[in-house]
């Protein structure tokens, strides 16, 4: 195990894969200007390093994230990140879940806890979502005055049926591990002892894979995610015929 000295998060690596935990407990894992740098930073250092095969994401304490943090929100903290990620600066929070997606290594999030607003969001962008059977999910941003900015409203009606993701985004309502798993919020829920055994577990089967077959087929499954089945053939074979 590596670690590395950060100071909102704990960065460290297990065999072909990494680990970021965030690790503000006491603010229940929300958001600080400095940890959505130090985040940033870590899947720097992922993208470089070429025996990083898979990337987890996990908190520790009570909450996997909540989001924004409401005090940084008073001082405006926040709408200057926001700001700064509409104007195409990286290092804000609301890149965080394009910049996981793009990742040409899997992202699995090891719910420990609760995952909310722009947390939750931050969850939906990994690519798999193993849950924590205490884990608690909401887009509490309507109860914030606020709408999803972190990618909610593309991701919840991808993953669940549009009514859902309307009720989800409306009402601002906590749904339990289990419920979200019925779904399709997450990929799975385990006991909360279990939750980093079974992610790194799982980790470590993936990091056993070809990472160019990782990263090709990472990018064909969002590419062709919502494309008809005609369309992602004719686009698979292109590719295999520049391949030749």
């Amino acid at each position: 195990m590596c670690d590395l000295a950060f100071q909102d998060i704990i960065y460290s690596r297990e065999g072909g894969f990494s680990i970021i935990t965030l690790n503000r407990p006491d603010n229940m894992n929300a958001f600080s200007l400095t940890m959505l740098k130090e985040i940033h930073k870590a899947i720097n250092l992922v993208e470089k390093d070429e025996k990083i095969r898979v990337l987890v994401i996990t908190g520790t304490g009570r909450a996997f994230c909540t989001g924004a943090d409401v005090k940084a929100m008073a001082q405006g903290q926040v709408a200057t990140s926001l700001q700064k990620s509409f104007n195409g600066a990286a290092m804000s929070e609301a890149n965080l879940s394009l910049r996981l997606r793009n990742l040409e290594k899997p992202v699995i999030a090891a719910i420990n806890g609760y995952a909310v607003g722009g947390g939750l969001d931050f969850a939906l962008s990994c690519d798999i979502r193993i849950a924590s059977d205490q884990a608690k999910l909401a887009e509490v941003f309507i109860r914030r005055g606020l709408v999803p900015v972190d990618g909610g409203t593309h991701f919840l009606p991808a993953l669940v049926p549009i009514d859902k993701a309307c009720d989800l985004i409306w009402t601002g309502d906590m749904v339990e591990a289990h419920e979200a798993l019925t779904m399709g919020l997450v990929t799975k829920v385990v006991p909360h002892v279990k939750l980093m055994e079974s992610t790194k577990g799982l980790a470590g089967r993936i990091a056993e894979n070809n990472p160019l077959l990782l990263a090709l087929s990472k990018r064909l499954i969002y590419k062709h995610w919502q494309m008809s089945l005609e369309r992602a053939v004719d686009s698979l074979s292109e590719i295999l015929e520049l391949s030749d």
